[in-house]
């Protein structure tokens, strides 16, 4: 669910550009499967940060059926490369369908299992990672991203704000609830880290590496 007002969250919807028929046709399966998908905003938003840094070597930590990663892989161009994580084979499958058909195959390499492991066994630095995996990891990914990352390379979150449940005091945090503070925490008080939430959809996390 939307943090944003529901009139105010479908207007913003409803203002983006169509999507071509991949990626509309994996925004419908999503509604209808409810699997969970950055959507086309947040989409846009990971696009254009990619575009405004020359991101050129990306890493996706929880990609689900590749919706984000579709999205990178065009902002990170033909010369550019995206890195797919899921614990799943049948998502992993169901992404490596989707990337063909959107024309990106050749720039995306599909990993399957747990994602931080999978980072730790790619070689090199990046220059945006997007993380979306279970919310519980989130402090980790923290401390095994950062490094991972070029100056001036992003960390970009998604669901930081968690469906509006950090507005509740702490004492009633879940797990999940209290990773995601934490990490929210840690990411401003980093002192390698420029770090900025901004509340759309379910609030996105995004950190600059420093130096």
């Amino acid at each position: 669910m939307s943090l944003l007002l529901t009139g105010l969250d479908d207007y913003l919807l409803s203002s983006l550009p169509p999507r071509d028929a991949v990626l509309s046709r994996m925004e419908a399966e999503a509604a209808r499967r409810r699997i969970p998908i950055v959507g086309p905003a947040v989409g846009r938003l990971l696009a254009q940060y990619a575009r405004l840094i020359g991101a050129r070597r990306v890493f996706e930590l929880g990609s689900a059926i590749g919706y984000s990663t579709i999205w990178l892989a065009r902002a990170a161009g033909p010369d550019g490369h995206v890195f797919y994580t899921d614990g799943s084979e049948e998502n992993a499958a169901e992404a490596r369908r989707n990337v063909e058909e959107a024309g990106v195959a050749d720039r995306v390499t599909i990993l399957v299992g747990d994602a931080l492991t999978r980072l730790d066994e790619t070689d090199g630095e990046f220059d945006l990672i997007f993380n979306d995996v279970d919310k519980e990891g989130y402090p980790d990914v923290l401390r095994r991203a950062v490094p991972r990352l070029r100056v001036g390379g992003l960390l970009v979150t998604d669901n930081v704000l968690w469906d509006g449940r950090l507005r509740l005091p702490p004492c009633e945090d879940d797990a999940e609830t209290a990773a995601i503070r934490e990490f929210n925490r840690l990411c401003y008080a980093h002192p390698d880290l420029e770090t900025t939430i901004i509340p759309l959809r379910d609030g996105v996390s995004v950190a600059r590496r420093l130096r």
